[in-house]
């Protein structure tokens, strides 16, 4: 779950990160007061879950009541990359002496956390990673130690801090780091991380990813989902347990494992096909849940076959089949599907589906499957 600017700064906030002053506003007249209460000149920002804010037009400077009454209602207006801007944080402006960066990240090959300084704040850190890659100083914090005095130490020589900021660079770290683990972020980042004129360091922006899978700990967040991120499908999806995530293809996917479903749409691709989706049904799924996953894939009306990937271990290929069967009598789909289904009850499954009248083309392998689907998806006899 992606977190706004602004909840991402609040959280940095509880753990010691200096961020500027500000208020969250949804209307014009709301971000003039907030910007009066603040005092000018002020940043109004655009509080949207993509980058490139700036140069869509989503961040901007108000010197008087009138700009900043101006600068709310047009950014109010925006969508950028689709997603409509709902709230703008209205910030105190700060004189910016430099722009830093400071995120920490899941490095999973290594099973460790990474923290990255560079001194090339203020733009996005995949671009400094493409044009400028040596200016990202990076250390390894071993998750039975965690972060270390000398490792913040280490960065803030690294990207040229002076001795009199020190102090204050390990402490947003500290900050960075405690709100990472806590929260079970898979990311965390601020940029920039300014130099003030008058020698502070502050958060000037903030960004925190939440992991999914430990959300059930954090009951309390689940409020500050934005649901404009997520398509229809989606949002239906997660309140019924299912991994989703909608791609551009036109093969439907129903798979049971994050792992398979990865395999499996790269085996579509590999012979020529486009996946339309990553859906794992998961471990165990009974026949509501895929009824539910397989309703979702047909609602896309990109999809011109689906795909059945089933392995049964935890998950019954009979329950399986009942959920597909229940799934069409409801929805009664135009076009093709491809079944396979192998391990647990398989010959129960494959029965099920047999009996229930409607034609779905088998495979036994996984290359069968892929091959017949891409088939079916391209018009092709004997799909």
């Amino acid at each position: 779950m992606k977190l706004h600017e602004y909840q991402s700064k609040q959280l940095f906030a509880s753990y010691g990160v200096p961020i500027p002053q500000g208020q969250l506003a949804s209307t014009p007249d709301e971000a003039c007061r907030a910007a009066g209460e603040l005092g000018y000149p002020v940043v109004i920002k655009a509080q949207v879950l993509v980058g490139g804010r700036g140069k869509a037009g989503g961040i901007r400077l108000a010197q008087t009541p009138a700009e900043a009454a101006e600068a709310a209602e047009a950014i109010l207006s925006l969508r950028i990359k689709d997603l409509p801007v709902r709230k703008v944080l209205v910030d105190q402006a700060a004189r910016i002496r430099s722009e830093l960066y400071l995120g920490l990240v899941v490095d999973r090959a290594n099973r460790q956390l990474v923290m990255m300084a560079s001194s090339e704040g203020g733009v996005e850190i995949e671009e400094i990673a493409r044009i400028k890659p040596q200016a990202i100083h990076k250390v390894s914090l071993n998750p039975f130690l965690g972060l270390r005095d000398y490792h913040a130490l280490t960065l803030a020589k690294a990207i040229g801090l002076g001795a009199e900021h020190m102090r204050a660079f390990s402490q947003i770290a500290r900050g960075l780091y405690e709100a990472f683990t806590h929260w079970d972020a898979s990311l965390a980042e601020i940029n920039p991380l300014a130099v003030t004129e008058s020698g502070e360091l502050l958060a000037l922006d903030g960004k925190m990813v939440l992991d999914d899978n430990a959300l059930f700990r954090h009951p309390e967040l689940e409020s500050w989902r934005d649901v404009d991120e997520e398509t229809p499908a989606e949002r239906e999806a997660r309140l019924a347990g299912l991994s989703y995530v909608q791609l551009d293809g036109d093969i439907g996917c129903m798979v049971n494992g994050a792992g398979l479903a990865m395999a499996t749409m790269d085996v579509i691709k590999h012979f020529g096909g486009a996946p339309a989706n990553f859906l794992d049904i998961g471990g165990g799924a009974r026949a509501e849940r895929v009824a539910t996953a397989l309703r979702l894939l047909l609602a896309d009306a990109h999809v011109r076959v689906v795909l059945f990937n089933i392995f049964g271990g935890i998950t019954r290929c009979d329950e399986v089949a009942r959920g597909i069967v229940a799934a069409l009598e409801e929805v009664q789909p135009t076009v093709p599907m491809v079944a396979r289904l192998v391990g647990t009850n398989e010959q129960e499954g494959r029965e099920i589906l047999l009996a229930s009248g409607y034609h779905l083309i088998t495979a036994a392998t996984l290359e069968e499957a892929a091959r017949k689907a891409v088939a079916a998806a391209r018009g092709e006899a004997g799909g």
